[in-house]
């Protein structure tokens, strides 16, 4: 491993590159030599080669890098493999199939040293010349993924699937990245985000892919995974948004059915309701209850296993969430419920079992009492979410006294 303290040490995985690899390898070195000559630091290349069976790793060798040989297959895990086998200070990324030119890695390096933990290249505000991204990744894809990505994640970074970035080894060590597939990429990103860290941002140019074959990447598979990966770190609009909507659409419709009295039609909005309404109102509320139960398990999740940092409101309000309070909340609305079905039924009974046209009102305590009892359940769910305490905001760490604010570094920023 290198030593040194004030290192750099540029990774990038192989599969098969014999094409490329000498010549990404030799770009990454003359990288290393500006880094030496500019700020005094010292580096090596690291090929993490994934199994090839074309001699990449003796082209790799030859070529003045170190081969580490990753067994477990996929992207991310040959980075991991790679990050591992060095101690340098400054971890850069990129591709092996000359698609990046790592020289343009100095200035990320630049921008660790003057504070970013993280830093990506933006091929948007840089060049992307002709053939090197196909017109649905270029103008579709990664558009759509970047800007889900900033409105989920509420920040300005201008391109998410840059494969070429710069980051803090003691950054990288905080993430717990895991990810072996190509959501790896996806992972360092949304979780430096969540994690408040400050990223920056550099030009950089997209060159065509100097091999002779299709590559790894495929965008169709691996875009939908990254899309997936970002809605399981965004809980709020995985499942808050929609289970708000769902209940209060059901929540309107039942207290508007409720309204009508005997009228077997209700007008809501220039629409007939009826009875059959009042089931899907139902279903809407349990639905709802249920997936706002699912949000408040997952934001746990992520507090207590360092994804994300608790905002101030966040520990407010968690601190109110108790499993007493559950239990007592729970049972009480399956206990109005079942009161107000036993009314019911006391009134069919005094009319001696006659016609019953009840169906709204039974429906609507029958929801009271599904949804108590899934209140009752889903106290024990996050007490067991959080460590087995009654005390759900136990997952919140301590407070940090200083963290770093999340930013993006201005791009024409001088080196």
């Amino acid at each position: 491993m290198v030593p040194h303290e004030n290192s750099v040490a540029i990774v990038m995985p192989c599969l098969n590159e014999a094409e490329t690899i000498s010549a990404c390898v030799s770009r990454a070195r003359e990288a290393l030599v500006m880094l030496k000559d500019e700020y005094q630091l010292t580096g090596e290349v690291i090929v993490a080669d994934n199994g090839s069976t074309d001699g990449s790793q003796k082209l790799a060798e030859d070529a003045g890098a170190r081969v580490v040989n990753v067994p477990q297959r996929g992207y991310g895990a040959a980075l991991i493999g790679g990050f591992a086998a060095t101690n340098a200070a400054y971890l850069v990324m990129g591709d092996s199939d000359c698609s990046y030119d790592f020289v343009e890695a100095v200035p990320m390096i630049r921008r660790l040293m003057d504070g970013a933990d993280l830093c990506m290249g933006n091929r948007f505000s840089g060049e992307i010349k002709p053939g090197a991204m196909p017109w649905k990744n270029r103008y579709i894809g990664n558009p759509a993924l970047s800007g889900i990505l900033r409105f989920l994640f509420r920040t300005e970074i201008g391109d998410a699937h840059c494969g070429l970035r710069a980051i803090k080894k003691e950054a990288l060590n905080r993430l717990n990245l895991s990810s072996t597939g190509m959501e790896f990429a996806s992972e360092m990103l949304l979780k430096s985000v969540l994690r408040k860290f400050t990223i920056a941002e550099v030009p950089i140019t997209l060159s065509p892919d100097g091999r002779g074959r299709a590559p790894h990447l495929n965008p169709w598979r691996d875009g939908l995974r990254h899309l997936i990966y970002m809605l399981m770190l965004s809980p709020t609009w995985l499942f808050l948004v929609p289970a708000l909507f769902l209940f209060a659409i059901g929540f309107a419709i039942t207290v508007l059915l409720q309204l009508g009295g005997d009228q077997e039609m209700v007008l809501i909005g220039g629409f007939k309701f009826g009875d059959h309404w009042a089931v899907v109102a139902s279903a809407s509320m349990v639905l709802a209850s249920q997936t706002i139960v699912l949000w408040l398990a997952a934001l746990m999740g992520s507090y207590r296993d360092g994804l994300r940092v608790p905002t101030e409101r966040a520990r407010y309000w968690l601190g109110f969430s108790r499993l007493q309070y559950w239990i007592l909340g729970g049972a009480s609305l399956a206990l109005i419920g079942a009161f107000w079905v036993a009314t019911i039924t006391t009134g069919w009974i005094a009319s001696n079992f006659g016609s019953l046209n009840e169906m709204r009102p039974l429906i609507a305590a029958f929801t009271m009492i599904i949804i108590g009892v899934q209140l009752f359940f889903s106290g024990f769910l996050l007490s067991i979410v959080a460590g087995n305490r009654s005390r759900h905001d136990a997952v919140l760490p301590a407070r940090e006294t200083a963290i770093s604010g999340h930013s993006v570094a201005a791009l024409n920023q001088p080196a």
